[in-house]
């Protein structure tokens, strides 16, 4: 009976973070690109919101009727924004952290603004969930991992077997990660250094748009301000927890959602500690990913410390380092 019990509130939370957790996959899967060649890119938060806004843009004022379509035209305005970011940082060489905050806080401004006269909008062309057969219904596992909509399966499958073939069985993946880690030592063996940097910044970019056009056109079919709620700011530690490696980010991207699966279940059913209250527990639980991240990082720094270093843990040697040919 009890048994039945936690495998069924497993389950259950299980199947909400799911959803919950797409946009921080897509996002993160994104993040990691760009910083597999070197570039740090911490406009998110504002990326997502330009992707989310123009797909509500689409799907209401456009008379797009495909939510495939709406989710185009938010990942081009993503990507648009991301080339933008990385002409800054890559071919004028600018500090990639004030870019990158500049891009986030631009981002989110462009979007409040263009989202002023459509909060609450609701978006009807949403993504419909796959049904492989009411035979898969009767399994509480089966039903929990099978009936969602396309997008979760090609966050959760198709991009990150994709990205890990890539980087890691490919002779162009090999000189994506010889950009990031020694990036004129890629140059001298002829490999454009500024081409792929640019090219991986506006694919990441593209992919956290794609990221905020999901959240709009399925998890919250609707509008409002600071819509990403974060979710850009935790896509950057769920690459760092992730160290890099595709499976990994979405491992921690689901460990993302489940907590604030667990924390909607908690104010839905008014759970208490003794020293937190319902809305606090929620609180709480979404600081677990930041706290698991401030972890991920301590543990390859205390190992260089004693004079290790964790290769599967470490960020690329040339991440956030601008490059010059002719300081080569």
């Amino acid at each position: 009976m009890i048994f039945a019990l936690v495998e069924s509130a497993l389950l259950s939370l299980i199947k909400v973070a799911i959803p919950a957790s797409t946009v921080v996959v897509l996002a993160a899967l994104g993040v990691m690109l760009s910083e597999r060649v070197g570039v740090l890119n911490l406009g998110q938060e504002g990326l997502i919101g330009i992707g989310a806004v123009y797909a509500v843009i689409a799907a209401t004022e456009w008379g797009v009727t495909s939510p495939w379509v709406s989710m185009l035209v938010g990942i081009i305005a993503a990507a648009l924004a991301g080339a933008i970011f990385a002409v800054v940082v890559v071919v004028f060489r600018a500090n990639q952290v004030l870019a990158g905050l500049a891009m986030a806080i631009g981002g989110i401004g462009l979007s409040n603004q263009l989202g002023t006269n459509r909060n609450g909008t609701p978006v009807t062309t949403l993504f419909s969930e796959v049904n492989p057969g009411d035979k898969f219904t009767s399994n509480a596992v089966l039903e929990t991992f099978l009936f969602h909509d396309p997008v979760v399966y090609i966050a959760y499958i198709v991009l990150p077997a994709a990205f890990w073939f890539l980087l890691f069985r490919t002779r162009h993946g090999m000189n994506m990660r010889a950009v990031g880690e020694n990036p004129a030592a890629a140059d001298a063996a002829g490999v454009s250094v500024l081409w792929a940097r640019f090219g991986y910044t506006v694919a990441g970019s593209a992919l956290a748009g794609a990221g905020g056009a999901y959240m709009v056109l399925s998890f919250t079919p609707t509008w409002a301000p600071d819509i990403a709620r974060g979710r850009g700011w935790v896509a950057l530690a769920v690459v760092i927890f992730g160290a890099w490696r595709p499976f990994r980010v979405v491992a921690g991207a689901l460990l993302y959602g489940a907590m604030i699966s667990l924390g909607m279940t908690a104010q839905a059913r008014n759970w208490n500690l003794p020293f937190l209250g319902a809305r606090d527990l929620s609180f709480f639980l979404s600081m677990i990913p930041y706290l698991v991240t401030i972890v991920a990082i301590l543990i390859p720094a205390g190992a260089a410390r004693f004079g290790r270093r964790i290769r599967s843990t470490s960020a690329p040697g040339g991440l956030a380092v601008p490059y010059s040919r002719e300081e080569r």
